[in-house]
């Protein structure tokens, strides 16, 4: 496979995964975004520039996440490797739990695709795929990719997904704590097994999760309760677990993102207002947490040549 372009953008979104009860299958995209200029140079050099979330910390060369994924993409369909020139406006926040590793590995599939010259020898399912692979679960690669809520599992060893239409009443807010939390921390305190009427109980709120984010968000408090994962989480992310219960007990359908520790509230449009009005109340006077309010992402990830 040839290359067929030397300078490509991408842009790929923030997400949110298990959304409660959809542990390690649900997902949702969030207009909140990490941008990526990649060029070819005639040298074996590797150069990644790195503005924002990051800077300063992560790797500058091979060794940096996106490089690896772009390289993964194109040793996949047997394109020549090249120097390479990136250019990293990240805006995702890094250990919170809203996809920063999912979004800077399908920014360089992405990347990848954009530079061959059959772009669709990286198709959507290719990329998620090569996440998977990379990522180790396709919960947050998902709706990077996709855009909006997805379903994603494994069936003999391949991942797959399926994209859900969220309602256009639906909206998301996110509260974002200065502190990070390592994934390996936040999965290392669950329990091997779980009482059988916890799972019963958690699938029945994951299918009527489905069904709220898609048809009836009125429903969004009840099926956004959880009891295999969050629970246990608490007490690695107590801060976290206290505004999920205490934003719970005022009605609105707060959960942890991702691994946290980051606080994802699903609502409607028209209860904004009092959203807001409880975030004030419950945080006022504290300086540890940024509320955010991105639209949902229903494109995922692009690229673009130039």
């Amino acid at each position: 496979m040839r290359l067929g372009a030397d300078h490509v953008r991408v842009q790929v979104p923030a997400t949110s995964a298990n959304l409660g009860p959809g542990f390690d299958s649900l997902g949702l995209a969030l207009g909140h975004h990490d941008h990526l200029e990649v060029r070819t140079i005639d040298s074996d050099e590797v150069r990644v520039d790195v503005v924002g979330e990051g800077a300063g910390e992560v790797p500058s060369d091979e060794r940096h996440l996106v490089v690896r994924s772009l390289r993964r993409g194109l040793d996949h369909v047997g394109a020549p490797r090249t120097g390479l020139h990136l250019s990293c406006t990240n805006r995702i926040p890094h250990g919170r739990g809203m996809g920063s590793s999912a979004a800077a590995v399908v920014s360089g599939l992405l990347a990848a695709r954009g530079l061959l010259e059959d772009p669709a020898s990286l198709d959507d399912a290719t990329v998620l795929a090569l996440a998977t692979e990379l990522e180790g679960h396709p919960d947050n690669a998902a709706p990077a990719i996709y855009g909006g809520a997805t379903v994603a599992w494994t069936s003999g060893g391949a991942a797959r997904a399926a994209r859900l239409e969220v309602h256009p009443d639906v909206e998301t807010t996110v509260v974002v704590p200065v502190v990070r939390l390592a994934t390996s921390t936040a999965r290392g305190v669950l329990p091997s097994v779980v009482p059988h009427v916890d799972a019963a109980f958690t699938a029945g709120r994951a299918a009527l999760l489905v069904h709220a984010l898609a048809s009836d968000p009125s429903l969004l408090l009840d099926a956004t309760e959880d009891r295999l994962h969050q629970g246990y989480r608490s007490s690695v992310m107590t801060s976290t677990w206290e505004l999920v219960e205490r934003l719970r007990e005022r009605g609105e359908a707060a959960t942890v993102s991702g691994a946290g520790p980051t606080v994802l509230v699903m609502g409607r449009r028209q209860d904004r207002a009092r959203l807001d009005a409880v975030l004030d109340e419950i945080l006022a006077g504290s300086s540890g947490w940024a509320v955010l309010h991105p639209e949902i992402d229903r494109s995922g990830a692009t690229v673009d040549r130039l």
